[in-house]
C-alpha cells in the first residue's frame, strides 16, 4: 500500500510558479499547482512508505531553490 501526502509549500515572493514547475520534475510527485492563500504551492505526492516519502521532502523537495517552508500532510484513509 502507497502513502500518499499532500506537501504546502510557501515561497519567495515571484518564485511560485517556477518552484511548482521544477517539482513537478520529481519522481513521486503526481501533481504540483500553484495556488493563492497561506500557501503558495501545493503538491500531491505518493510513495512506498512513509521513510520514502520523507526522503523524497527533505532531500529533493526542501532541495528546490526558492522555497520558504513546507508543511507536509499525509493522507489517511478512515
Amino acid at each position: 500500500m502507497s502513502v500518499k501526502a499532500y506537501i504546502l509549500i510557501q515561497t519567495e515572493v515571484g518564485r511560485a510558479a517556477d518552484v511548482a514547475a521544477r517539482i513537478r520534475e520529481i519522481s513521486g510527485v503526481t501533481q504540483a499547482e500553484d495556488v493563492t492563500g497561506p500557501y503558495d504551492v501545493i503538491v500531491r505526492t505518493e510513495a512506498s512508505s512513509m521513510d520514502e516519502l520523507g526522503d523524497l521532502v527533505v532531500t529533493q523537495v526542501q532541495a528546490v531553490d526558492g522555497i520558504t517552508r513546507t508543511l507536509t500532510c499525509p493522507v489517511v484513509n478512515l
